[in-house]
């Protein structure tokens, strides 16, 4: 029920992946090769960092550090999740600390370390 592809926020999810499943294969490479090239293609980022569980999964994974991405696969990625757009909206509890400043602040008596 959670991941649904019927429920509207998750169609825009699934959607987006097939967009890049194609752009992947219109560059002969896989999605996971594609994730790795693009953040590296960023110049704010410093290194990628991946979470390989097997040989498998390493090797396809170093195939995607070693692409290069032109300008026209980074455009087209933009145009399927826009920069700054965020697909992910977790439908999960939240304690109240995160929205309530007092709540996640101790009292100014209580705020040194010493």
């Amino acid at each position: 029920m959670l991941f649904d592809p019927a429920r509207p926020e998750n169609a825009v999810k699934y959607q987006a992946v097939q967009e890049l499943i194609a752009l992947a294969g219109e560059l002969g490479r896989t999605l996971p090769e594609l994730a790795v090239a693009f953040p590296a293609a960023h110049p704010a980022v410093t290194s990628v960092i991946t979470g390989p569980r097997t040989m498998d999964q390493l090797t396809v994974l170093l195939k995607g550090a070693a692409l290069t991405l032109d300008d026209a696969a980074l455009d087209r990625i933009d145009e399927i999740v826009p920069p700054g757009t965020d697909l992910y909206h977790p439908n999960v509890w939240r304690p109240q600390a995160l929205s309530d400043p007092a709540l996640r602040r101790r009292p100014l008596s209580g705020r040194a370390a010493a």
